[in-house]
């Protein structure tokens, strides 16, 4: 590639079956190369692709109507996602930047995300629809984005307005750190929240969203699932701790919010009926599965930095606290003491079962020693398998692999 090559926008449409928009889309698109080369003088000029996603009607034969753009064409159809990365594969670009064919998205707001770009250093530059611009976004699209952008704000630990924009622009040179993407319409959420949470500077520009031109191809109820899906799983796969504890506490919460009626009755009147059984056993599971969720976050997020091979940002107290010395510390002793008040609370009943073979106490001690025995022993279990992935982790090296020498 010679210098000017390296100095594009490269910009991607992805198209299928978008032939009423198409043309309007394209036309405005090629006109903001002279407003972007007055806002960034490194750019000097786009380069245009169409990827034609195996679109059945005359898609194709308008794209080419346009000799500075360049058409790729799927013979099938493979999605929305498969076809930005097609188009991003095919860019030659120092800059890549992306838009739908449907008119939605205003090209003319490529040269402020441009430029936003490179005054600002930042990796990656979104426009937002979420952000206080002029927006005909449908109302049901509407709340699902703010609740997708509100679900990663909190997994990140940073405010996200918009998580499924369909214009950004972003360094070619990033591009690595955002594969793998899926294929589907799912793609602009998965490339956010593996962008944040591989610490890149992503900011956000407020543009306008106007009504499509054609049918939406958008399925609110099944294609917010997946868009649910992938940043779930990619925060799994980055920090999840952060899920796993929030998870578990809210158990916890659950578990001591049952737990106030039989202990409130107990301090009255000092016993407990046995009609609370069935409440006093799940309290006991809800407590053990709180517990369990949160120390398997902890020994997770060690086992994903390892992989990774660097620290991860812990957002919130109970992260930090979890994955620092003080869990190790405590955890263990205070784990090793309720194993410790489990035959303790329940001396009566052991000594009852030795002499006479039966058990005469009331049952709540021994629900109540099981459930000081499972969380105690989880609780030693978790720092020891914690300790082990840190020394796993300041000797260098990988699971699976003995350190040599």
């Amino acid at each position: 590639m010679n210098h000017d090559e390296l100095a594009l926008l490269s910009i991607v449409i992805p198209a299928y079956n978008e032939a009423q928009g198409l043309a309007a889309i394209l036309e405005r698109t090629l006109r903001v190369e002279s407003a972007l080369r007055r806002a960034v003088p490194d750019i000097h000029g786009i380069e245009l692709i169409v990827v034609d996603d195996g679109s059945t009607d005359q898609t194709a034969a308008i794209a080419q109507r346009y000799p500075k753009i360049r058409l790729i064409q799927h013979p099938v159809n493979q999605g929305y996602g498969s076809a930005l990365k097609t188009g991003f594969a095919a860019a030659q670009g120092r800059y890549v930047g992306f838009l739908d064919a449907d008119g939605t998205y205003p090209p003319e707001h490529f040269p402020q995300l441009c430029q936003t770009l490179e005054q600002q250093g930042a990796d990656i530059v979104i426009g937002s629809r979420m952000s206080g611009a002029a927006s005909r976004m449908p109302w049901e699209r509407s709340i699902g984005n703010r609740l997708f952008a509100q679900l990663l704000s909190w997994i990140v630990g940073r405010q996200v307005t918009d998580t499924t924009s369909g214009m950004r622009v972003f360094r070619r040179s990033v591009l690595p750190q955002l594969l793998p993407l899926p294929n589907g319409l799912h793609l602009t959420p998965a490339m956010s929240a593996r962008a944040y949470h591989e610490s890149l500077k992503i900011l956000e520009v407020p543009i306008p969203y106007d009504e499509r031109v054609g049918r939406s191809k958008l399925n609110p109820l099944t294609d917010g699932f997946r868009f649910l899906n992938i940043i779930v799983g990619i925060a799994r796969l980055y920090n999840p701790l952060r899920l796993f504890s929030a998870v578990g506490l809210a158990i916890l919460a659950l578990a001591a919010w049952l737990g106030i009626g039989p202990v409130m009755y107990y301090l009255t009147v000092r016993r407990v009926e046995d009609t609370e059984i069935y409440r006093l056993f799940t309290i006991m599971v809800l407590a053990v599965t709180g517990i369990n969720l949160i120390t398997f976050g902890a020994f997770a997020n060690y086992a994903v930095e390892i992989f990774h091979g660097h620290r991860l940002h812990q957002h919130g107290w109970l992260g930090r606290w979890l994955l620092t010395r003080g869990f190790l510390r405590w955890s263990g002793w205070i784990g090793g003491l309720l194993i410790l008040a489990a035959p303790v609370l329940n001396r009566q009943v052991i000594l009852e079962y030795i002499t006479t073979g039966r058990i005469y106490t009331h049952w709540v001690y021994v629900l109540t020693g099981a459930t000081l025995f499972l969380i105690g022993l989880q609780l030693v279990m978790g720092s020891i398998l914690i300790a082990i992935l840190q020394e796993v982790k300041r000797s260098g090296t990988h699971l699976g692999t003995p350190p040599t020498g």
